[in-house]
């Protein structure tokens, strides 16, 4: 849920990095003897007064060349926005700065020069109670505010904003001031138990979910844990079970990580945090953006469109999906993610001139033809832009592929003749890193968490704890447009597991397009799922040790052609450390208050035999 900024402990947030690079070089000029008045944007300092009387600190920029009356652009976000240079020196918003509008950038209630208390996506309010506050109350008297006191504005406002920043935009159009007519909410997160940066399917993101609620909460400004260790690996592993962090490290002092060990499964808790709880139908014109292989929040902007799609009666609700990490159309062209090219197409400086511009240009000022598709994707692996009348488009038709003895994969199921399973033993105490180490911490200096979705998967492929299917190399061309599932027959020896499956697109073994690649284990989808839920998340199950059940995995959405002369992938483990926190293997009621003597080996089998026939339904275009 991050952007970053240099703070003087040097601590880096992540989505200050679009405008500090700016806000350095304008320091280089100033010490060269150049006066640096070139700021097409008059800045002005206010406080915001909330109904509750509390106040929030915002920049206010207005061109200086204003002719004609402006609509809002407002972010609102926990990072900070003081140091924010003139919005056309910023490449996020560069070309709506030409446009002309009146930028307005909030600290949030409790962060950094705002008053009040910070709540970690706070709860929605009693609207009973007039002096009652939440996200979208504190944004209704922002704008209120702004169309009362600044000068020469249009009385239209809109919101965007990416990953905590486009949650507070999805909160705000939830119940809109009447001024707030548009909406692009990037990367939000959706359910924090189900997916996005707490948990996925139940299993706890440990690395991240500590990090980010230490960087969040023990100050009002951003701060990195002292780990003392460069590679989080060794130092997560040597904490042993859960509760040694607050025994040993925090005492106590984090209220989300609090939260974690009071609320273990998917009660009442989680439940009303999530945007699903939050949302009905589109009450203001939305944009949803999310990245393939953004490793924070990619589920977050479909599982938010998809809820406010069942209501959709004025079409209102659009999606863009594009190759990008973590708020990475915000900035560089957007040519490559990591050691992944897109043949020479700049994905993100598209997005912010072609569709994020042009967005806001209609709906706050009538300028355009209004003609948006309903879902915009860059389909990878063609390289492609594509755009669809639904998401998930329609016209795909489902096919399973399925596991087989010897490592294959393929369309065909199963023969009664085959070996029925392979097994694997998943030990704790040697858990599979979820990427190549040094694992960096999350945002620390050389950190290569914003690319790690793209790394190469043969890191893992001699570690017996992880199996592995492949294809017969394609002969032709498979896309595969829409949502996937994993559906894995498997048993335990132990009374819990974890189960991740990984679906791979495996380059030539030799790739004359770029050598370097050649092999490449690509990795399109991914997911884990904490085996105690597999009948539901409310209500947590112990496995019997040796029966053979079904897990089913959701591996959300994809759009991506397997180029012929490639191989389909699938890999399966049942650790992922740190970024998932250990299975103790043995079941307890709270993993969070596991003993180490919990922490046992388990035998792990994968079965793909007629009756209990491992697969993964593929959507695939053009069947």
């Amino acid at each position: 849920m991050l952007v970053y900024l240099m703070q003087p402990a040097q601590i880096i947030t992540m989505k200050k990095l679009f405008f500090f690079s700016v806000f350095l070089f304008t320091c280089a000029v100033t010490l060269a003897g150049i006066k640096p008045d070139t700021d097409k944007y008059n800045r002005k300092e206010v406080y915001i007064p909330m109904r509750d009387g509390t106040k929030m600190h915002a920049v206010i920029f207005t061109p200086k060349n204003q002719t004609e009356k402006l609509p809002f652009l407002i972010e609102r976000t926990p990072y900070g926005v003081n140091e924010y240079p003139s919005p056309e020196k910023s490449g996020y918003i560069k070309d709506m700065a030409q446009d002309g509008y009146i930028f307005v950038f909030e600290d949030i209630r409790g962060r950094y020069l705002s008053e009040g208390k910070y709540e970690m996506m706070r709860m929605s309010r009693d609207k009973k109670d007039p002096k009652a506050i939440d996200e979208s109350s504190d944004t209704y008297d922002t704008i209120d505010w702004l169309l009362k006191n600044v000068p020469d504005n249009n009385g239209k406002a809109g919101l965007y904003g990416i990953s905590y920043d486009g949650w507070t935009t999805i909160i705000a159009a939830s119940d809109p001031h009447p001024a707030m007519v548009a909406a692009s909410e990037q990367a939000t997160p959706s359910d924090m138990f189900l997916n996005d940066d707490l948990h996925h399917n139940g299993a706890f993101r440990l690395s991240y979910a500590f990090e980010y609620a230490f960087m969040e909460e023990i100050s009002k400004t951003d701060s990195l844990f002292q780990f003392g260790n460069y590679d989080t690996y060794d130092w997560y592993l040597k904490l042993g079970p859960l509760s040694n962090l607050n025994d040993k490290y925090i005492h106590g002092k984090l209220p989300t990580w609090n939260n974690y060990i009071a609320h273990p499964d998917y009660d009442d808790f989680w439940k009303r945090q999530s945007l699903t709880y939050r949302l009905d139908s589109p009450r203001v014109a939305i944009q949803h953006v999310s990245g393939w292989w953004d490793q924070e929040d990619m589920v977050g902007p479909q599982s938010a469109y998809q809820a406010l799609e069942k209501q959709d009666r004025h079409n209102r609700n659009f999606i863009v999906l594009g190759p990008w990490r973590h708020g990475g159309w915000a900035g560089g062209d957007g040519s490559s993610l990591g050691n992944i090219k897109f043949d020479g197409q700049n994905t993100a400086s598209y997005f912010r001139k072609e569709i994020q511009a042009k967005w806001f240009a209609w709906y706050l000022k009538g300028k355009g033809d209004g003609n948006f598709a309903e879902a915009i994707s860059f389909q990878t692996g063609s390289n492609k832009w594509k755009n669809y009348s639904a998401w998930p488009p329609k016209e795909s038709t489902v096919k399973d592929i399925y596991f087989h003895a010897n490592g294959k994969l393929s369309f065909n199921p199963p023969t009664a003749t085959e070996s029925k399973f392979e097994s694997y033993v998943s030990d704790p105490a040697k858990p599979v890193p979820y990427r190549a180490r040094p694992i960096e911490e999350t945002y620390g200096p050389g950190s290569r968490w914003y690319f790690w979705l793209t790394e190469d998967q043969r890191f893992v492929d001699n570690r017996p704890d992880v199996l592995t299917w492949q294809t017969d190399t394609l002969t032709a061309d498979i896309t595969v447009t829409g949502n996937l599932l994993a559906k894995l027959y498997a048993a335990t020896s132990g009374t819990d597991a974890d189960w991740v499956v990984k679906l791979i697109d495996v380059y030539p073994q030799e790739y004359k397009k770029e050598l370097k690649m050649s092999g490449y284990e690509l990795m399109i989808a991914a997911d884990v799922l904490r085996g105690r839920y597999r009948k539901g998340f409310t209500k947590p199950e112990p496995a019997i040790p040796g029966k053979v059940e079904q897990y089913a995995i959701d591996l959300h959405g994809i759009d991506h052609v397997f180029k012929r002369g490639h191989k389909i992938m699938v890999q399966v483990q049942s650790s992922w450390f740190p970024i998932i926190d250990r299975n103790p293997q043995k079941y307890v009621p709270n993993i969070y208050k596991a003993k180490a003597a919990d922490y046992i080996k388990a035998t792990e089998s994968i079965y793909h035999t007629v009756g209990a026939a491992s697969s993964i339904a593929l959507p695939v275009a053009g069947e």
